[in-house]
């Protein structure tokens, strides 16, 4: 009778393997697929590889939705705007409830300005101080809290594509 209550153990225990390996794989294509969320590494100045959590931002729609009317935002996550060009940037707060951080960067992936920003303002806006192809902005303080400055550079870790 305990022979067979382990056998039976170890076969549920193969079948939530299996279940949870094909879940696991197929919501990484889907992940793949629409690389709407990604994972991001910021080499900082201790030359530490910092993980960021971003939300993608590539079209103009979700450039001017960004981050508003969210409550929250996770300790390691943000949101990466992507630009088809490098050129200076504009944003602002309106409707964000969130105080942010924002790093410019240029098309190296190397953060060329950091500001921070405060939650529900249309005005002033904050612009880049340089060209820059992609603007990543997480919870205020995040850059200082994880050493990353101006020269830090991000690895875009196959987000993407070319």
């Amino acid at each position: 009778m305990k022979k067979n209550s382990i056998l039976l153990l170890m076969l549920l225990s193969v079948v939530l393997f299996v279940k949870l390996t094909n879940y696991y794989f197929n919501a990484s294509a889907i992940y793949a697929q629409n690389k709407r969320y990604c994972v991001i590494y910021i080499i900082n100045t201790l030359n530490q590889k910092i993980n960021c959590n971003v939300e993608i931002a590539g079209t103009s729609q979700e450039h001017a939705r960004g981050l508003m009317d969210r409550s929250e935002l996770c300790e390691n996550c943000g949101m990466l705007f992507i630009f088809d060009d490098e050129d200076y940037r504009t944003f602002w707060m309106k409707n964000t409830k969130i105080p942010l951080s924002i790093a410019f960067v240029d098309r190296n992936g190397v953060i060329n300005d950091i500001q921070d920003m405060k939650p529900y303002q249309t005005f002033p806006t904050y612009s880049s101080k340089y060209p820059a192809k992609f603007a990543l902005e997480v919870n205020k303080g995040w850059f200082k809290r994880n050493y990353i400055t101006i020269g830090s550079k991000i690895i875009l870790n196959g987000c993407i594509s070319k």
